[in-house]
């Protein structure tokens, strides 16, 4: 199956491809010599970068916000990466994602990054807790109940407490 790189994929791509439950939404993308550190594999640091390109349609997509000018700030407040296996050069992969759990203005994301080449194994696991703020930085920012619907429906995420 050949998917589009670099255009945000939904489930049934997603399991046509062999990526398991609960992934519903990602991105698929081949890695770049750029991305390679000293010792020919993916720099660690690629993988944040891989997470927020990831991060930024996803968002859209559940209506948490458009990028206007009367959106959110969206803060990482953490980040936690387990490598499994190391990806080099011209990899295939998928950054897929899902929103776990949420509280008023903040969410946690879990990510994986999933190689195409041959059958899907997972090498990257992730997850990142955002926070929401005014746009002036006055205080903390609600999620849109749209957002919420969506995590809720799309996601499977559940109410923190």
């Amino acid at each position: 199956m050949t998917l589009p790189f670099l255009t945000p994929i939904t489930t049934p791509h997603l399991r046509a491809a062999g990526i398991p439950e609960p992934w519903g939404y990602g991105i698929v993308d081949r890695v770049r010599f750029g991305e390679l550190d000293a010792l020919n594999h993916v720099n660690n640091a690629a993988y944040l970068t891989w997470f927020e390109s990831f991060r930024l349609p996803y968002l859209e997509a559940r209506q948490v916000t458009d990028y206007g000018p009367t959106s959110p700030r969206l803060v990482l407040r953490s980040v936690a990466v387990r490598y499994l296996a190391e990806m080099t050069n011209g990899m295939r992969y998928v950054v897929v994602g899902r929103t776990r759990s949420y509280r008023r203005t903040s969410f946690t994301i879990e990510n994986a990054v999933y190689c195409l080449d041959g059958d899907p194994r997972e090498m990257v696991r992730a997850e990142t807790v955002v926070v929401l703020l005014q746009r002036d930085g006055s205080g903390r920012y609600p999620i849109p109940a749209a957002g919420i619907a969506a995590f809720q429906s799309e996601d499977g995420a559940v109410p923190e407490v």
